[in-house]
C-alpha cells in the first residue's frame, strides 16, 4: 500500500532522512521505532506532505504522492494522528469528529460516528465538550477518532502514547490492534519501542536519519543489537 524509496529531506536546515526506504503492506501494522531526533516525525510528515521532500519516491496503492499537498494526500484515505494529539480546543468533541469527515470527498464512509463511539465510548459521553477539557488520553481518542472519520485506507500514527497513563495507552493501543485486526493499514511511530514491537507486525529502526534495522518484530524484540540499544535492556 505505501511505497518509501531513497527518501531525503531536511527539517529547519538539518538533514533529517538520508535515503530511508520501507514499505508497508495492506492490512499490515508496521512500527518505526528509533531515539529522540532520528528522523520519524519527519519521515511520516513527508509522507502526509507536510514536509517537502528534496529526493525520492512515495507512493499510496500505487499513486505517486509528489508535489501534492497534505490536504489531496488526506482525501486519497491517508490520515495522520499528529504527535501532541492538535485537537481544536475550543470545539466540542462532536465538531472535531465532523470536521475529520470533511477528508472523505466522495468516497464511501467506512468509519461511522457510532463506531468510533464503540470503540471510545468516553467521546460518546463527552460530545457536547469543549476538546480542550478533556484529559490528554480522552484528546488522544479524539484525535484517532477524528482522523477515523476521514474513512482511512491507511492511518499514520505520531506517538500515541506520549504522555499518556499506562491504562490509557492499553485503551488506546487495544483500539489500534482491533482496527488493524479489521483490516485498517497502520504505519506507527512510537517512543515506547516495547510496546511498539509487542503490537506491530514488522518494524524499521531509524537512527541519524538511516534505517538501521528492519525485518518482522517478533524478531527484532530478540535480537541483541535493538535490545541493548532500543529497548533498554543489557545483552549480557
Amino acid at each position: 500500500m505505501l511505497v518509501v524509496e531513497s527518501l531525503h529531506a531536511s527539517y529547519s536546515g538539518i538533514r533529517a532522512l538520508r535515503g530511508v526506504s520501507l514499505r508497508v503492506e495492506k492490512g499490515e501494522m508496521v512500527a518505526l521505532i528509533g531515539p529522540n531526533g532520528a528522523g520519524k516525525s519527519t519521515l511520516i510528515n513527508c509522507i502526509s506532505g507536510i514536509v517537502p521532500v528534496q529526493r525520492g519516491r512515495i507512493e499510496l496503492s500505487g499513486q505517486p504522492l509528489d508535489g501534492m499537498t497534505s490536504w489531496a494526500i488526506s482525501r486519497l484515505g491517508l490520515q495522520q494522528v499528529p504527535e501532541g494529539r492538535q485537537v481544536w480546543p475550543e470545539m466540542t468533541v462532536l465538531e472535531n469528529l465532523a470536521l475529520g469527515g470533511t477528508a472523505l470527498r466522495r468516497r464511501a464512509a467506512r468509519y461511522t460516528l457510532e463506531r468510533i463511539y464503540d470503540l471510545f465510548p468516553i467521546l460518546a459521553q463527552r460530545q457536547s465538550q469543549l476538546a480542550g477539557s478533556l484529559s490528554g488520553g480522552q484528546q488522544q481518542m479524539l484525535a484517532i477518532g477524528r482522523a477515523l472519520m476521514g474513512s482511512p485506507q491507511m492511518l499514520l500514527l505520531d506517538e500515541p502514547s506520549l504522555g499518556l497513563a499506562p491504562l490509557v495507552v492499553k485503551q488506546v493501543f487495544d483500539a489500534l490492534v482491533q482496527l488493524n485486526r479489521e483490516g485498517l493499514t497502520i504505519l506507527l511511530v512510537e517512543q515506547n519501542s516495547k510496546l511498539a514491537l509487542s503490537t506491530s507486525h514488522r518494524a524499521y529502526v531509524i537512527e541519524q536519519g538511516s534505517i538501521a534495522h528492519e525485518g518482522p518484530s517478533s524478531q527484532l524484540k530478540d535480537d541483541p543489537q535493538v535490545i541493548a540499544h532500543y529497548l533498554g535492556q543489557s545483552t549480557s
